[in-house]
């Protein structure tokens, strides 16, 4: 049986190795791969800022480079607005898309407490035990303090210029699944499902019993889910 391929973006302040369980799920269905997006976890370190069309440009290289043509993707987070972004500015080299959890709809005052959350000593003193794991996740060349500081600068800058208005998401005629958790504090129900109705192939789903962060959703039951949307 040929398998499917898949590629798996992570999300803010994430890294790659975030899906080490998801993949175990899934190599018997897919043909799984994923890279630490720039300037996270160990990739190489960039003078650029964050944004999400630098993002793109780095799965496009790294595509070019293993010579994949085309790639099925899952995007968590941010990963997914990657791959919507991907889909719009580089329709050829992207197939179905699924999210789980990306925020879409940023307006200033969200950004401003959602970029308020990235204060690396605020989280030394409040929250240790994360700014540790944050540590360990970007490593050499990259430093934790840097990739807060850059993301919540790229939040943001979201929020007064999207990198997908509310009118270029309608020309992305990929099949897409948008899927979020009943309990995601980050990401509603109501701007998931309005972000599914706007894409002209839109699916929506969302998962019981689910938190945004990736660490406290069912792997079992979201693995299920991607095989279910590759049939």
């Amino acid at each position: 049986m040929i398998l499917k391929k898949i590629l798996l973006l992570h999300g803010a302040i994430g890294s790659r190795d975030q899906f080490t369980p998801l993949i175990e799920k899934l190599n018997d269905r897919f043909t799984v791969f994923s890279l630490h997006l720039e300037g996270h976890g160990s990739s190489d370190s960039s003078d650029r800022p964050f944004r999400i069309e630098h993002f793109a440009e780095g799965v496009i290289e790294w595509m070019d480079k293993f010579g994949h043509k085309k790639l099925d993707i899952f995007g968590y987070s941010m990963g997914g607005y990657v791959a919507l972004y991907l889909a719009l500015h580089y329709p050829d080299r992207v197939g179905d898309i699924f999210t789980l959890g990306t925020k879409f709809y940023w307006n200033r005052e969200i950004a401003a407490k959602e970029a308020g959350r990235m204060n690396p000593e605020i989280l030394e003193e409040k929250v240790p035990a994360f700014a540790e794991i944050l540590k360990k996740r970007h490593g050499y060349p990259n430093d934790w303090k840097q990739v807060l500081h850059k993301t919540a600068e790229m939040i943001e800058a979201l929020a007064h210029k999207p990198a997908i208005d509310s009118l270029m998401v309608k020309r992305i005629s990929h099949r897409v699944r948008i899927a979020v958790g009943d309990r995601d504090e980050m990401v509603s129900v109501e701007e998931s499902k309005r972000l599914a109705g706007s894409l002209e192939n839109g699916e929506f789903m969302v998962l019981p019993n689910t938190a945004h962060p990736l660490e406290k959703v069912n792997i079992d039951r979201l693995a299920s889910y991607l095989k279910e949307f590759a049939m």
